[in-house]
């Protein structure tokens, strides 16, 4: 009796597991989206901020108008981050003077600082521009509550994709291209 009703139990999970799967399936299909496309009709423009860069000199995403933009969101106390940074260091050497790279340092003051993040920098030897968002600016104007962050945007101005987590160096690559 008891092996009955397990095996009931058992077939009633099965087909209740194949119908989820199905039915995700089903609607994912349905509600799956393009690509953003860069026409001028559905194109978003980038917000413009202002950050400082390591010589404490304020910098805006504007100052790099017609060149793609690689903005990327980070810190030195987020896992995910630091995994990610080697691929962003090795593809902005590559890569550099055809795409900016702005590699966005969320530093509170606190639990990161300019100079904790200078001295990381150094200790890993890491090349790519780091820009501080010391009064959360940038981080405002991109919704950047969760780290990593990579938005990537166009040379017109305009943001064509958007990356939540840590990136594979291939990953990174194939956006990049993309906004070449």
């Amino acid at each position: 009796m008891k092996q009955k009703k397990f095996l009931l139990l058992l077939l009633v999970f099965l087909l209740l597991l194949g119908g989820a799967f199905a039915a995700y399936h089903f609607l994912s299909g349905r509600y799956e989206t393009e690509n953003p496309s860069t026409s001028s009709q559905d194109a978003v423009k980038a917000p413009d901020f202002s950050v400082l860069d390591r010589n404490g000199n304020s910098v805006k995403l504007s100052d790099f108008s017609g060149k793609p933009v690689v903005l990327n969101f980070w810190a030195t106390w987020c896992a995910p981050c630091k995994a990610e940074l080697p691929a962003f260091n090795k593809l902005c050497g590559e890569y550099g003077s055809e795409v900016e790279f702005m590699m966005v340092n969320l530093t509170d003051g606190q639990r990161e600082t300019v100079d904790g993040v200078n001295a990381f920098l150094t200790q890993n030897a890491y090349r790519f521009p780091v820009y501080f968002d010391t009064k959360y600016e940038a981080s405002y104007a991109y919704g950047a509550y969760s780290i990593p962050l990579s938005i990537f945007i166009d040379k017109n101005g305009n943001v064509v994709q958007s990356y939540l987590g840590a990136m594979s160096e291939e990953t990174l690559r194939s956006y990049i291209e993309e906004i070449q």
